[in-house]
């Protein structure tokens, strides 16, 4: 059984206030039951504090109001709960985010350690290697990175290749300086594999390069903190190229936990 009830009881029912309820009438997102004609007092039914409640945790949550109004006019329960798991599960990721930039800064507010960054110069023979490239934004390397990779070792498994060292990735000067740029991917192969590799993938050839070389072990979060060390040290020692960056991944997220990650960054300072 329902009732229906005047706008500063549902105020109290839903822990709403009446300025809320009266602007969510005017957005057409939580309307009156009814209004009357003559005083314009507006009166809402009981079987609709569920709504009222749901649409204060969201917007507690900050969900936009065009979000909830979608998610409320989902066409039954089960399309309205999908909505509200897939928007819970963005949240949790951004707080999760947050998490990793507060303790980040909470590093720069610790002491210098005295240790200095320790950099190896290498030189790289060049080599084929399986790979897929694309232009992402800075944004959405994560999920790409996370997409592509796994895709170029099922398709290296499928054909009995083994990877002839790291995975790893070169990053375009436009993806640091416009924040989206080309990323191409990599996983080395024997020679020998070229012709069957190249059948159901890519096939490139990274060219031999000097390197100064960094590892930096931590999430991906941190990595600016060594490319900033890295690249002050070529700056102030060396002559970088204007070439994209290499990345190699010797631990990663298929083996590790994020506080477990090894990656060596490698600058470009000179051809063979």
């Amino acid at each position: 059984m329902t009732a229906t009830v005047p706008i500063g009881e549902f105020s109290r029912l839903t822990y709403l206030s009446v300025k809320a309820l009266r602007y969510y009438h005017e957005i057409e997102l939580l309307e009156p039951a009814s209004v009357d004609a003559s005083t314009g007092y507006r009166f809402y039914s009981t079987d609709q504090v569920e709504r009222a409640h749901l649409i204060r945790r969201l917007r507690a949550l900050n969900m936009p109001v065009p979000e909830i109004k979608e998610m409320l006019s989902a066409p039954d329960r089960e399309s309205r709960d999908a909505a509200l798991r897939a928007h819970l599960e963005r949240m949790e990721a951004e707080l999760l985010r947050t998490r990793d930039v507060v303790a980040s800064l909470r590093t720069l507010l610790l002491p210098p350690s005295g240790i200095a960054l320790e950099v190896e110069y290498r030189s790289v023979p060049g080599f084929p290697a399986f790979a897929v490239a694309e232009v992402v934004a800075r944004d959405a390397i994560d999920v790409w990175c996370e997409a592509s990779f796994p895709a170029l070792y099922t398709a290296l498994e499928s054909i009995g290749a083994v990877p002839a060292g790291p995975g790893g990735a070169t990053y375009a000067n436009e993806f640091f300086e416009d924040e989206k740029g080309e990323v191409l991917a990599f996983v080395p192969i024997d020679p020998a594999d070229r012709e069957r590799c190249a059948a159901i993938g890519s096939v490139v050839d990274l060219p031999a390069r000097r390197f100064a070389v960094a590892v930096h072990t931590g999430p991906f979060t941190e990595f600016d903190r060594t490319y900033g060390a890295l690249g002050s040290h070529v700056a102030e020692h060396d002559s970088a190229l204007a070439e994209p960056i290499r990345e190699l991944y010797l631990t990663g997220p298929d083996t590790a936990e994020p506080a477990d990650y090894v990656t060596e960054i490698c600058w470009p300072i000179g051809r063979l």
